[in-house]
């Protein structure tokens, strides 16, 4: 499944870089690693306004449990990815809600988790979870210290472990928000 990914977004990326034409002009690239600039500060910076105003935002809006909201505030960003396609937030958010992810909640447990830092074209991203800005060779448990080895397994599981032992980016539930308080991202990935 990532790797269909990798490959789309890598023919894209050479379109793009060949002149061809563009479907969305403005569109953030996607948040796959190898757009990414790695930026690893220990500790990260502190949260600027505009973030933390949209983050607290989107607690708030979480908070009132409606998927409907939630995918207004998606709709407001442009270049907002909600999943791997081109498709509707809320129809996307609905469908998982009713296997059982509850986006709201999900995000609402994102948001409490320690964020990492990328730079992203001339923009800076700040990512939940921090474990998402890591390399994969990074993410090997033994890489970790215990407390982050324990907190990638409640993450992405153990589908999720195996995964990253194969070479994976971060699979698990992720999103972003850039310095300038635009919300880039929520995706997750479904075990295969």
């Amino acid at each position: 499944m990532i790797w269909r990914h990798v490959i789309a977004i890598t023919g894209l990326v050479a379109l793009a870089a060949c002149g061809g034409p563009s479907t969305q002009p403005d569109a953030a690239p996607p948040p796959d690693e190898i757009l990414y600039e790695i930026v690893e500060p220990d500790p990260p910076p502190p949260l600027p306004d505009a973030v933390i105003e949209t983050r607290d935002e989107l607690l708030e809006i979480a908070a009132q449990d409606s998927i409907r909201r939630l995918s207004r505030r998606a709709d407001e960003e442009p270049a907002f990815l909600s999943n791997t396609g081109d498709g509707d937030h809320y129809r996307h958010w609905d469908i998982l809600r009713r296997t059982g992810f509850d986006p709201n909640a999900e995000l609402i447990a994102l948001l409490s988790e320690p964020y990492g830092v990328r730079q992203v074209g001339s923009e800076t991203w700040f990512i939940w979870p921090d474990l998402a800005t890591r390399p994969p060779e990074a993410l090997a448990p033994e890489r970790l210290s215990f407390q982050d080895a324990a907190r990638l397994r409640a993450l992405v599981g153990e589908q999720g472990l195996a995964l990253i032992a194969e070479g994976s980016a971060y699979p698990g539930i992720r999103t972003a928000i850039s310095e300038t308080g635009a919300w880039r991202y929520f995706l997750h990935e479904t075990p295969q």
